[in-house]
């Protein structure tokens, strides 16, 4: 019956439009040989899914066409659709759960991670040294670099035929990585990048420098103490004020400020001013700069404030309020404060060549 139709369709189109092709479009038509996913063009007409699009009855026009369906071919092509959405399904979630096989393997934030807090302070360190010893315009344009790469990376690393981006990173960093980094959030990594680079952009150099030297410092080792001491209740800031220091503690936030204070101290006091400055000055700054940067660590709740997973209906990335991002730039504004409030000119303080000595 299918076949009929299609010869009498094509018979009438032939007739119509003078085509001398009516052998070559009738065995064409009866031919059951036809691929099973693509569409194809045999003789005039065209299959599609287990459908036949056959010229309109009356239209002179190949062109102006309409679906028959062909049951006894539709049947193979449904099977082959299927498989194949199947094989292509089953390579998305093996990607997809590549990520979530490497979270099992790794610490939530609630555990110390010595690793991480070491890591965290000698590219923080590194960072601070090269932002005063390069020229600006260099370590701007490779940070910048730097921080896009890593943004692109965040939004393509959970999307399909990405999810060896997830492998790549653990490769490198290894239980460094946290759990939830690991579960469609962001890395760390981002906003560390992001604070620095916004650091050395906006304040002057010495004061950019001190801000991610807090950062290196402050950051993990109030991060250290605070998890030491969760124990002492009294100490705990449990809700917090709108969410301000939610879940970490003022004996972290002390120690953090205590830990900086003989770096900053010592890198201070081989610093060349236009005139050399009081002991007690030096104490004071060094001793502020310590507990800025803490405080900027303490300020950032646990667990951080984040996007909605959508805004007007549109899904928007995962990013969140991260101390990496807070603590460098809130520093470095902290500096140049101090600095004006003891009568020093950012300007005109130089650090050390080799900081400590």
């Amino acid at each position: 019956m299918m076949r009929d139709v299609v010869n009498s369709r094509y018979l009438h189109t032939a007739a119509v439009s003078g085509s001398s092709s009516v052998g070559n479009s009738l065995s064409s038509a009866e031919g059951s040989s036809l691929p099973l996913s693509d569409d194809v063009s045999r003789g005039g007409y065209t299959k599609v899914a287990g459908k036949i699009k056959l010229p309109r009855a009356g239209s002179a026009s190949p062109m102006d066409t309409e679906d028959v369906e062909d049951e006894s071919i539709g049947k193979d092509n449904m099977k082959a659709l299927k498989m194949d959405h199947v094989v292509k399904d089953q390579r998305s979630r093996k990607e997809i759960s590549s990520s979530k096989k490497i979270a099992k393997k790794l610490k939530n934030r609630n555990h110390t991670n010595l690793r991480r807090k070491i890591l965290h302070a000698s590219f923080g360190l590194a960072f601070g040294t090269l932002n005063y010893f390069v020229p600006r315009k260099f370590f701007l344009s490779g940070m910048t670099v730097l921080s896009l790469g890593t943004l692109m990376m965040e939004l393509l690393r959970y999307k399909k035929h990405f999810g060896w981006m997830n492998d790549v990173l653990h490769a490198t960093l290894g239980s460094s990585l946290r759990k939830h980094e690991m579960e469609g959030k962001f890395t760390g990594s981002l906003y560390f990048f992001l604070g620095v680079t916004l650091t050395a952009a906006i304040y002057p150099r010495t004061c950019a420098t001190l801000g991610i030297f807090q950062l290196a410092l402050a950051d993990p080792s109030a991060s250290y103490f605070g998890r030491k001491t969760k124990h002492v209740y009294w100490s705990r800031i449990e809700n917090g004020l709108g969410g301000f220091g939610r879940n970490k503690g003022i004996l972290g936030f002390l120690g953090g400020a205590i830990f900086c204070f003989p770096f900053n101290y010592q890198l201070l006091k081989s610093a060349k001013f236009p005139a050399p400055p009081t002991t007690s000055s030096l104490l004071a700054a060094s001793l502020a700069l310590g507990l800025a940067g803490a405080f900027a660590d303490l300020a950032v709740p646990t667990p951080a404030l984040t996007l909605p997973k959508r805004i007007l209906g549109r899904r928007v990335p995962p990013f969140h309020v991260d101390d990496n991002f807070v603590v460098p730039i809130f520093s470095g504004y902290a500096a140049t404060k101090i600095f004006e409030r003891l009568g020093w000119n950012a300007n005109t303080i130089f650090l050390s060549r080799f900081l400590w000595l």
